[in-house]
């Protein structure tokens, strides 16, 4: 109801009405202002920051209108010379910079570069407002109110959940496991009928065409040994799980049938196996049949470095027939045997971690996934972390469909209870609760958003000195494809001719032929760069190679190959750098400003220069390390300040300078280096 201002008459100086009335009228305005409703406005999550990663803080942010109001606390005290702030209940930016003594703009300009995007009339998170009050050179100190009326006060570092290292145990404290295996080969040699006949069912048949379709894992127990068996449509999974970083497989059982020998798909199998680095146990399969040749397959062998033992090798080959079960018994103590040369063993106490192997949705169930675990014990009832899903584990089911209490190292089994359906060779991680694994898990989720916006990092010939430079890399991995087999040999020896005492060049695998969906696969596997020769990319493989992020290099020109080559192992040394100290300035006085502490110093030799690097030394001892952020002379910034001359400087983030610092500045010299 729209409020009439009283109509003055010409010459009257005050309204016609008596004081009493005027009171009656104030009060009913009054009255009819109480019985209006206000609107309560909510903003909309997620629409501001949804992209972004873990790198970025993510904070929601809501349009601070309140239906009720509430008692405000905002103030600022100055405590053994620290600025605390105080606020009670919501932190607007705009009652933070006045606070500070800053216009809005420049926080909300701070808040980009932390990839947070808000208005001066919206909120932040205590995290968020915390930071920028150390940026600005204050302590943030919150108070929200309880619902039972109390009042707690939050600091300005909040707990972020994170998840538990494993823990260190003592050798003599870690237990036997049983070895993890896994039946790789060509289609159709025999791969599931073999681990049929372990288990004592039917694998095999319930399969479509009696080709493996999923991957499963079950666990065989005979004369008092375990072996856990995976059982993969091939190599490609296998390579899946490497790929994320998720190395299960002990022992790899390479079956080969007796008369087709090695197979195309057996030798990718080979290439994956040696790049992984894992133990190969040959399963030599269908002896009962009249066309086998074991010494055909052991001569194929012999010719890919897979030598027998009873031809002088070092491979061990176990002769096997999945149909009447000849040879099965000796290559279950072949594999209990090389187990026990590399004695498995794990931690099986403390925080529970196990890596998926297969995950899919199930009527009843909901989202279920397939885990070996691999340190610790598996429990009902335990909160867990597994990808960028979380949940508590309602169930654990065994190969053969049994309900379990627990489950121990190497032991496979099924999960129930997850929010979602993770991803082949994610790590499921217990946690300390069910809290901290669902803000974790929401944390991945952003951060899987953000990752699909940018490629993955893969190798590549232009960065492999800027990788080699952050530790990524130790050597130089290639998969090699030619036109022709003569090409290819002339490559290898030009490659191999290359010296170097300290780069290692690693050719994982090479062949003629176009560059396929299996080459690109084993190159983001093992993180190599394919490089071709005269050949092309396969149609079905340019959409992996896409997805994957791998790097492929063609080449026409031969010693173009080489000499990109030679200097990607340049690239990769260890650059050879000398420092060298251009000057020192002595700290003054310390300066307290809107964006920190600065500290007013004078060059007491040599000069400083804004972009070389800088650290502050403390009674000589070295107590930060930095580039420059500020280097002015009165008002002005510089690029540099000389000897004898007084200056502003601040490094980085650090704040905590004290008079008769000393600031050295120094660069780094490079200096070339040879194979």
């Amino acid at each position: 109801m729209p409020i009439k201002k009283p109509v003055k008459s010409p010459g009257k100086k005050k309204d016609s009405k008596s004081i009493d009335d005027q009171k009656e009228d104030a009060l009913d305005i009054i009255d009819e202002g109480k019985k209006k409703t206000k609107k309560k406005v909510v903003a909309e999550e997620g629409s501001l920051y949804g992209h972004l990663g873990k790198e970025a803080t993510v904070i929601p942010t809501t349009i601070a209108t309140k239906e009720e109001p509430e008692e405000t606390d905002k103030r600022v005290e100055e405590v053994d010379g620290q600025k605390i702030i105080h606020i009670k209940g919501m932190i607007v930016i705009s009652d933070l910079a006045d606070l500070m003594g800053l216009k809005p703009f420049k926080l909300i300009k701070e808040l980009m570069t932390m990839d947070v995007f808000a208005s001066a009339e919206q909120t932040i998170e205590p995290a968020v407002a915390a930071t920028l009050c150390e940026n600005n050179g204050f302590v943030l100190e919150q108070e929200r109110r309880e619902k039972g009326g109390g009042v707690h006060k939050v600091e300005e570092v909040i707990e972020e959940p994170e998840i538990p290292d494993p823990e260190e145990v003592e050798e003599d404290q870690l237990k036997e496991r049983p070895p993890v295996v896994t039946f790789m080969g060509h289609v159709d040699h025999g791969k599931t009928s073999l681990l049929d006949y372990y288990r004592g069912s039917r694998i095999a048949a319930g399969e479509a065409g009696g080709i493996t379709q999923g991957m499963g894992a079950y666990q065989v127990e005979k004369n008092g040994k375990k072996v856990t068996f995976i059982d993969t449509p091939g190599h490609a999974a296998f390579s899946e799980m490497r790929a994320r970083g998720a190395n299960v497989t002990d022992i790899v059982i390479l079956v080969v049938a007796a008369d087709d020998g090695l197979m195309p798909t057996t030798m990718e199998a080979i290439d994956h196996c040696r790049a992984a680095k894992t133990p190969m146990i040959v399963a030599i399969n269908k002896i009962d049949l009249p066309r086998a040749d074991l010494n055909k397959v052991k001569g194929q062998l012999q010719k890919n470095d897979l030598a027998p033992e009873d031809l002088g090798g070092n491979t061990l080959c176990v002769e096997v027939s999945a149909k009447d079960g000849t040879g099965l018994d000796d290559l279950f103590d072949t594999i209990n045997l090389q187990a026990e040369i590399m004695e498995l063993r794990a931690n099986h106490d403390g925080p529970a971690r196990a890596v998926v192997i297969e995950a899919k949705s199930e009527p009843g169930k909901g989202p279920t996934a397939s885990v070996i675990v691999q340190s610790g014990t598996l429990e009902p009832g335990k909160p867990f972390i597994c990808g960028s899903h979380y949940g508590k584990i309602k169930g654990l089911v065994n190969d053969f469909g049994e309900r379990m209490k627990k489950a121990l190292p190497s032991d496979p089994v099924e999960v129930i209870g997850l929010s979602g359906i993770p991803n082949v060779g994610d790590e499921l991680v217990e946690m300390e609760n069910e809290r901290h694994a669902k803000k974790l898990g929401e944390e991945r989720q952003d951060q899987l958003r953000h990752k699909k916006l940018q490629p993955d990092e893969k190798s590549a010939l232009e960065t492999l000195f800027g990788n080699i430079e952050e530790g990524k890399k130790t050597n130089l991995k290639l998969i090699i494809k030619a036109d022709v087999q003569g090409s290819l040999q002339a490559i290898e020896k030009s490659l191999l001719e290359i010296e170097s005492d300290k780069i290692n060049l690693d050719i994982i695998r090479q062949g003629a032929g176009p560059i396929t969906e299996a080459d690109v696969i084993l190159a983001s596997a093992s993180d190599a760069i394919l490089i071709g020769f005269n050949t092309k990319v396969e149609n079905k493989a340019q959409a992996v190679v896409k997805r994957e992020g791998v790097q492929v290099k063609l080449f026409s020109i031969i010693y173009e190959l080489i000499d990109q080559v030679k200097e990607s192992m340049l690239g990769m040394l260890d650059p050879e750098t000398r420092e060298k100290v251009l000057g020192h300035a002595q700290v003054l006085q310390v300066f307290k400003l809107s964006s920190g502490r600065v500290g007013g110093c004078i060059v007491t030799d040599g000069k400083i220069v804004r972009t070389a690097r800088a650290r502050v030394l403390r009674e000589d001892v070295p107590i930060y390390d930095g580039g420059f952020t500020t280097l002015r002379r009165f008002k002005d910034d510089v690029k540099e300040v000389k000897n004898g001359i007084e200056c502003g400087i601040k490094l980085g983030k650090f704040n905590d300078y004290q008079k008769d610092d000393v600031i050295e500045c120094y660069e780094l010299e490079k200096l070339e280096v040879s194979l």
